[in-house]
């Protein structure tokens, strides 16, 4: 999920530095395990009125499978508990 938001946001120019960068990344699989803890996380939140998005479920899910920090410039969108979040300011 995260790969395809780095190619998402890429200007011309900068696909080589993208291929660089993915190639060294650590990738977290996402399964079935992933998918149960997302959408427990989505329908508790719901029931307390915040709306989490599925990506942002599905990265956090990810990364408490493979016992990392999620590195966001958006720490908000991860309230969920037991999910280490760094925040990494982008353009402040």
């Amino acid at each position: 999920m995260n790969v395809e938001e780095i190619w998402r946001g890429l200007r011309p120019g900068e696909e080589r530095a993208a291929e660089r960068l993915v190639r060294a990344l650590r990738l977290a699989p996402l399964g079935a395990e992933e998918g149960r803890l997302g959408g427990e996380w989505r329908r508790e939140h719901a029931a307390r009125g915040i709306t989490l998005s599925q990506a942002d479920c599905l990265v956090a899910a990810a990364a408490v499978g493979v016992n990392a920090r999620v590195a966001t410039g958006n720490p908000k969108d991860f309230p969920m508990a037991g999910v280490p979040v760094e925040d990494w300011p982008v353009g402040r």
